[in-house]
């Protein structure tokens, strides 16, 4: 986990500090971050796949320059991976093996899992993040679906314990029924439960590129219908000093802003920051979006205390 901590924030902070050639190679460069993380835990003999999985989180939740970018090579990437996994499980299960008794130690677990060990689990995990009841209830109920158990069933496998076919099996018979049980109920259980609700867009949507040869950031900043930008003059956004809304893109149309240009829902903006005011500008971004013109005293910025003035 340390190593993965260290791959991820010591990453984002050399991604933000370095302009490389080509927009293409920092979603390189944030997968070799990743790798890098497991392979330096793996070099030690501790847990690559822990190291692995902390540094993308961190690497994955970070201010990184072209997010968007990186985000769609990585869900190209996430779908290639699922595709040669599936054609792996297929190639690892052998129908012929699962048995009556196969079915029946799958069922006991699957008892189990659901009644004793799942409530448990997710009853400690509420110590560190508290939930209420039915959000506990729910994540109790949701089970095991997906591949990653079965993924995780091949290591024994790999490592030719004693037999891994067996557990193989019984995690696969374990997953499918648990699929097929549950998985149609989730939709019920969370509306009786009262947890499901209505995707929410976001206020802004914000991107960052390094302009290296003026010390600067250039923020893409996209306005959506939840946004109180919508009809604020760029002047009245009172940026940093020394920083700009240098264009705007509407409905196709670029717009070279003044200070009394309205802005509007759907609007794109290209702003020019210092990169020692870039944390301030975007906290006063999402004031003005969180509050509208008051946005200095209404929708304070969960972040902290405004730095803008």
């Amino acid at each position: 986990v340390l190593i993965g901590l260290g791959a991820g924030f010591g990453g984002a902070w050399v991604m933000r500090r370095v302009a490389l050639p080509a927009s293409g190679l920092y979603p390189i460069a944030v997968l070799s971050l990743a790798m890098l993380g497991y392979g330096v835990a793996a070099a030690v003999h501790a847990s690559g796949f822990a190291a692995v999985y902390v540094a993308a989180l961190v690497l994955g939740n970070s201010a990184l320059p072209h997010r968007s970018v990186t985000r769609g090579f990585s869900e190209g990437l996430a779908w290639l991976a699922q595709i040669g996994l599936f054609v792996m499980l297929g190639l690892l299960l052998s129908p012929s093996r699962i048995d009556v008794e196969t079915l029946a130690m799958a069922l006991v677990a699957g008892l189990i899992l659901t009644a004793v060990a799942r409530p448990l689990s997710v009853l400690a995990s509420s110590l560190v993040q508290r939930m209420s009841w039915q959000e506990l209830t729910f994540i109790s109920w949701a089970g095991l679906r997906g591949a990653v158990p079965i993924v995780l069933a091949t290591i024994p496998l790999a490592a030719e314990v004693d037999q891994a076919d067996l557990l193989f099996d019984i995690v696969f018979v374990l997953v499918v029924i648990d699929t097929v049980l549950t998985g149609p109920t989730l939709p019920w259980v969370a509306k009786v439960l009262q947890v499901a609700r209505r995707s929410e867009p976001r206020d802004i949507e914000l991107e960052a590129a390094p302009l290296e040869r003026v010390a600067a950031d250039m923020l893409q900043i996209a306005i959506s219908p939840k946004s109180r930008l919508h009809g604020v003059e760029v002047g009245e956004l009172r940026l940093p000093p020394g920083a700009s809304v240098t264009l705007i893109v509407r409905e196709g149309q670029t717009l070279v802003p003044e200070p009394r240009t309205s802005l509007r829902h759907g609007d794109d903006l290209l702003v020019v920051t210092p990169r020692k005011l870039r944390d301030a500008t975007e906290r006063r971004l999402r004031q003005v979006s969180a509050g509208g013109r008051l946005g200095k005293w209404i929708g304070a910025d969960p972040g902290g205390a405004d730095r803008s003035r």
